[in-house]
């Protein structure tokens, strides 16, 4: 679990957990894929409960910056090669400009009424899409 502080404010957490232990809400909703269920290697790693505080949510940059902090730190101390993340459509959707790609939609949750879409996406191309972008020239 990580937390993002800013000017020694709590603006955020995130928590990056190894797959292959049945401890990430992917875990759990992949065998509602049956066969379509992609197998689980060394190196998957499921990034979810991404909060930040209400007045940075709707600004991708402190999202990306945050992201790109916790994945840069886990790589240092870690192998991961791939990154897994459950969430809603809409979110899924937000999550493509930093290169997951969604391979499961409308997965339900068995129990309650709750449906997730699955996303993945390799870390050197996830690393790739958060890392600081040039400057537009002018």
């Amino acid at each position: 679990m990580f937390a993002f502080d800013l000017y020694g404010e709590r603006i955020g957490t995130i928590r990056i957990v190894p797959m292959g232990y049945g401890l990430t809400l992917t875990e759990t909703l992949l065998p509602e894929l049956g066969e379509a269920s992609p197998p689980l290697l060394p190196g998957d790693w499921e990034v979810g409960r991404l909060v930040l505080a209400p007045e940075y949510r709707t600004d991708v940059e402190a999202l990306r910056r945050c992201l790109h902090l916790a994945l840069e730190y886990a790589r240092e101390h870690t192998r991961i090669d791939t990154l897994y993340a459950s969430c809603t459509h809409v979110l899924g959707r937000l999550y493509r400009r930093f290169a997951f790609t969604a391979f499961a939609r409308d997965v339900p949750l068995r129990g309650t009424p709750k449906t997730y879409t699955l996303i993945r996406g390799p870390l050197a191309d996830v690393g790739r899409a958060l890392a600081a972008r040039p400057l537009a020239a002018v």
